[in-house]
């Protein structure tokens, strides 16, 4: 039978973490009736999480490992796992047991009332007020001004996607907590449910107030995604056009002379003009790298996979 579902979880130094974690999902999933796979993604862990893992996927079909040479980030970690995913429905989730499993069969419940992705909302989240609830409040509240969708917990990595859906989303950078709002041009219906959340239980958090510019970054070019995802050409030709209209206007300027002008020197009046007329060109050579880069987004490879076991 195919694969229905494809449950991902990145792992960096989580070595006791992973059996707990994988006998929580099988428990999880057990009572679906439907076969599935767990995807473990170790994103360069320095301890034993790769031999365990392993040994793990040794002793069982449905259990897939995916291991990086080095360490490539969570959002790498996790395009890696869905572009190896063969399932319908794609679960990703934590490996530090935060995220609980018993909420998957509910979010795959959600999932199939017509929704093409499902955010978790973790409503009592148990994390550190200072330095990881308080930049996610500022976070969340900020991609909602920007996207203009108001997704409530856009950090929460536990969410349910249609794989047609999430393998045409290109991601990089830590483009993974904006997963939902990259979807709004392809008209995607969203819900978000909440679900539980559980202190730490080993090791520490990989996440700390030193990634919160690389948030504000990514804002930045998400917002510009959104803004040109659809026919990026036609918005810098506009642009181009405006830019091209200053151009003759000033060159105008310098062929009617300084008197017509009643103001400027010939060279100033030319310099301006060259300038514009080269932003012209040079925004219409963006639109087109652009329209590009959008078409061919999804063959990049985000970093090195170096085995599949």
């Amino acid at each position: 039978m195919p694969i229905a579902v494809s449950v991902i979880v990145p792992i960096l130094n989580e070595e006791e973490s992973v059996e707990l974690l994988r006998d929580r999902v099988f428990e999880a999933l057990a009572s679906l009736g439907r076969p599935f796979e767990l995807i473990f993604v170790d994103d360069g862990s320095t301890d034993r999480s790769f031999e365990i893992l392993a040994e793990m996927a040794a002793e069982d079909p449905r259990i897939v490992v995916l291991k990086f040479r080095n360490n490539a980030g969570q959002t790498a970690a996790m395009t890696a796992g869905i572009e190896y995913a063969r399932g319908g429905l794609l679960v990703t989730m934590d490996g530090d047991l935060q995220n609980d499993p018993g909420d998957i069969p509910m979010m795959l419940e959600k999932i199939e009332e017509g929704y093409d992705l499902v955010v978790g909302w973790r409503i009592n989240r148990q994390d550190k007020w200072l330095s990881r609830k308080l930049p996610s409040m500022i976070a969340n509240r900020l991609i909602g001004r920007v996207t203009g969708l108001p997704i409530r917990d856009n950090g929460c990595s536990l969410k349910v996607y249609r794989a047609e859906l999430i393998k045409k989303i290109p991601l990089y950078s830590d483009m993974h907590r904006f997963i939902p709002a990259m979807t709004l041009p392809m008209g995607a219906r969203i819900a978000e449910v909440g679900v539980r959340h559980h202190a730490r239980q080993f090791g520490e958090s990989k996440y700390g107030l030193s990634r919160i510019y690389k948030v504000l970054l990514d804002l930045i070019a998400i917002k510009a995604i959104l803004l040109f995802a659809r026919h990026p050409l036609r918005r810098f030709a506009g642009l181009a056009a405006l830019s091209a209209i200053a151009a003759i206007v000033f060159g105008w300027q310098v062929i009617a002379g300084p008197g017509a002008s009643g103001s400027g020197s010939v060279m100033m009046l030319t310099a301006v003009a060259t300038l514009f007329g080269a932003l012209a060109v040079f925004l219409l050579l963006l639109g087109s790298v652009a329209t590009l880069i959008f078409r061919r987004a999804g063959q990049m490879t985000p970093a090195w996979l170096d085995e599949v076991t």
